[in-house]
């Protein structure tokens, strides 16, 4: 079967997330954004991974998949995916005298490098892979440049893209021909601009968690979907004060200095994707269908500050009543029955899945904007 999965999220016990990011309200967000597969987040935290346990079997039918993000001693994150919660409560068991932080941080920072945490994964059965790989900060491909340097002889299970990067982007660099990609959230809130706001479709044998596993070990992704990178914050090469911009080459002849203001000039990801392909062959990879959320769509149509206005909640809830879900209405209905519920969305979502979008790309921390035609 194909199943919509986000193998990526946090809880309250990690820094500047919501306190909504509850086990209970989390379900009821997959059931309005179309989620079948949800990664519980934090597994590495005790007291969240406990509170996730009586609703591994829930009435929804959700498949939860126990996760974790941990951080290493070179501020390299890593996602961790296992079958069963107790794998979690080994790998701590395993990790005790690494870290301080695994009862007061739900992203626990640990002593050790990514070879020495991923090694300790696959003893307990889990599956491990970088986390968001191409950001320029806390992510493999800020502070290495291929992945043995990162996890040394210890293989890697997948590697997680983020918000900056789509397939494209890592399809030419031979260290990852042979891995799977996954598109998660990242979320930091329940909301359905941000759960579910990048996800995977998987073909799963059964419904359970140890089966997410198995089709993440076969490379069994039908498809990804997630922003255009060029939204991402950390897109383009610029300068993390005023946000100017500058090619790969003015920026190494500027010596990463901006000499508008004297800032730092931090390097694209798009350009560190370029640099790290060293001209290399594209591989086939699985679709990757570039998507916006809902509410986002219905706040640049509407004008509005925020996509939470009373106005653009009251007409994300007319979609959701009419047709059950977020992302079937972004991918699957006909324009002709949405336009039933609001036209100008209708004609928004057809412009995005006609590519008819011109993207203002992000870069140096300020997130990239869009406009459709």
């Amino acid at each position: 079967m194909l199943a919509t999965a986000d193998l990526h999220i946090h809880s309250p016990y990690s820094i500047a997330v919501s306190r909504f990011m509850q086990p209970e309200e989390l379900i009821r967000g997959c059931i309005t954004k179309g989620i079948q597969v949800l990664g519980t987040g934090d597994a590495l935290q005790p007291d969240w991974l406990a509170g996730w346990k009586p609703l591994l079997e829930n009435d929804a039918g959700i498949i939860i998949v126990p996760q974790a993000e941990i951080e290493d001693r070179n501020r390299v994150h890593h996602v961790i995916l296992a079958a069963e919660p107790a794998q979690f409560d080994q790998l701590r068991d395993l990790l005790t005298g690494t870290s301080k932080s695994f009862v007061s941080s739900g992203r626990p920072h640990v002593y050790l490098g990514g070879e020495e945490i991923a090694g300790l994964a696959h003893d307990v059965g889990a599956l491990v892979g970088p986390a968001h790989a191409f950001t320029p900060w806390t992510a493999m491909y800020a502070y290495f440049d291929s992945v043995p340097a990162c996890y040394g002889s210890e293989s890697i299970d997948f590697v997680e893209l983020g918000l900056s990067a789509d397939s494209s982007y890592g399809a030419a660099i031979p260290d990852l021909y042979d891995l799977p990609f996954l598109t998660n959230s990242d979320a930091h809130s329940p909301t359905p601009d941000k759960l579910g706001r990048e996800f995977n479709r998987l073909r799963l044998a059964g419904r359970t968690a140890k089966d997410v596993l198995a089709a993440i070990r076969t490379r069994d992704v039908a498809m990804n979907a997630g922003f255009f990178p060029e939204e991402g914050k950390y897109n383009r090469t610029a300068c993390t004060r005023c946000y100017t911009q500058y090619s790969l080459e003015d920026a190494i002849g500027h010596h990463w200095k901006c000499p508008a203001d004297g800032g730092i000039i931090k390097k694209g990801v798009s350009d560190r994707a370029k640099e790290l392909s060293k001209g290399g062959t594209a591989k086939p990879r699985p679709p990757y269908l570039h998507v916006l959320p809902l509410a986002q769509i219905i706040q640049t149509v509407e004008g509005a500050a925020s996509p939470n206005t009373k106005k653009c909640r009251a007409i994300y809830s007319s979609f959701i009543s009419a047709f059950g879900n977020e992302i079937s209405i972004l991918i699957d209905i006909p324009p002709a029955e949405i336009r039933t519920i609001h036209p100008r969305v209708a004609d928004a979502i057809s412009a995005l899945r006609e590519n008819r979008v011109t993207l203002h790309p992000g870069g140096g921390g300020k997130y990239g904007t869009f406009s459709l035609t």
